[in-house]
């Protein structure tokens, strides 16, 4: 008897042949997978990569791009989550328990000191700030609970370069596990791993997705052990990420290179330009002299991204700097960075970094792919605009 067409929509016995190959990597969409009989699913194990059992936990092109992030960023493994918060997230929830107590640097991301003063104090996770600058402090705040201590290079919004092999090997010696957020150095500006990170996260929504339209985040590791911890913990959570999502990521993968080296050129010419104007007390970028841990930055980096900060001087208001902000027509409003877009920012250094003095009123700018003298020209404007230059 034949069958209603309906159910040959479902279930028609025709397979394509196997062997075609194309430059872009197949998208494998599932939350089921199908097992040919219950041996092969009783036998199937997720852990380890060497099958497949259920979408959250991977398919083909979930597998390959965690080995493709853990290529570039030098590892042996690689999680991925939901954004670069979820990936900050899955660290310390693989890693601390109640009773243990966590260090972040003064400058840190500002999403990650909100989830330790909020979810993680109500976990009863302590934490405490230390000077990512001053290494020789940083022995004095480690206790006999302290077991995470995160790094960043450079420093969120105020682009402080730490010296990352001291304050690894202080964490070593006392038996801490050091984590770094390389979003900024996007596995291509210098090794986490080789200047003493642990593990080494990213928000792959910057430089590796590079078209500002897509979350995702990585986690990645060389230890095994200590990639089973964040692994079991990232199946608990239930993280994923979705098909379509890892396609785009994997179809930016093969320029980020190309990305990075262009927008760090662009950065590093305006960056130049606006440190010899009279409005500017100081350009905050790694790759600048007089920029803090400059030192640090040339002794570990020959790149930068195009990410970079400037103290306007203190005789303007905070509203002729808003004015300047609101006056630029190629820079876009707007967070995030390593897009097309050039972006910017300002921010209140009383809220940011509360108790600190500052010379001048921050601003951030994130260079995108225009041509640099129209937007060293839209910065001329703009100033001209605020302040009357």
């Amino acid at each position: 008897m034949a069958r209603d067409p309906r159910t040959d929509l479902i279930h028609h016995p025709y397979q394509p042949p196997a062997g075609f190959h194309a430059p872009q990597v197949a998208v494998h969409k599932a939350s089921t997978v199908i097992f040919g009989d219950v041996a092969a699913m009783r036998a199937r194990d997720w852990r380890h990569k060497t099958g497949y059992t259920y979408g959250l936990h991977g398919t083909p092109t979930t597998f390959t791009l965690e080995a493709r992030i853990a290529a570039l960023e030098g590892a042996e493994h690689c999680a991925l989550v939901p954004s670069g918060l979820a990936a900050i997230a899955l660290v310390n929830q693989a890693l601390l328990a109640q009773g243990d107590e966590l260090l972040l640097p003064a400058n840190v991301y500002g999403p990650s000191r909100e989830l330790a003063r909020n979810e993680l104090a109500r976990w009863g996770i302590a934490h405490r700030f230390y000077d990512p600058m001053a290494p020789a402090a940083l022995p004095a705040l480690l206790g006999p609970k302290t077991r995470l201590i995160w790094l960043e290079a450079p420093g969120s919004v105020t682009m402080e370069f730490p010296d990352l092999p001291e304050l690894a090997r202080i964490a070593h010696a006392h038996g801490v596990t050091t984590a770094l957020d390389n979003t900024w150095g996007a596995g291509l500006a210098f090794n986490g791993f080789e200047l003493g990170a642990d593990i080494v996260m990213q928000a792959l929504t910057k430089f590796p997705s590079g078209g500002g339209d897509v979350l995702m985040g990585s986690v990645c590791t060389r230890n095994a052990a200590l990639h089973e911890r964040i692994h079991l913990t990232h199946m608990r959570t239930g993280q994923g990420v979705a098909a379509n999502d890892a396609e785009l990521v994997l179809r930016s993968l093969a320029t980020v290179a190309l990305r990075y080296a262009a927008q760090d050129t662009t950065g590093r010419t305006l960056a130049q330009w606006l440190q010899a104007r009279p409005e500017v007390v100081q350009v905050l970028h790694p790759a600048l002299e007089g920029s803090p841990g400059h030192e640090h930055w040339k002794a570990h980096c020959t790149q930068a991204a195009g990410l970079f900060s400037v103290l306007f001087d203190g005789r303007f208001s905070a509203a002729q700097v808003d004015a300047f902000v609101d006056g630029l027509k190629l820079f876009k409003i707007g967070f995030s960075w390593a897009g097309p877009v050039s972006l910017v920012v300002p921010y209140d250094m009383k809220q940011l970094r509360p108790g600190q003095a500052w010379p001048g009123h921050l601003v951030r700018f994130s260079t995108g792919f225009e041509a640099v003298a129209d937007l060293q020209a839209d910065l001329a404007q703009a100033m001209a605009l605020a302040f009357g230059a």
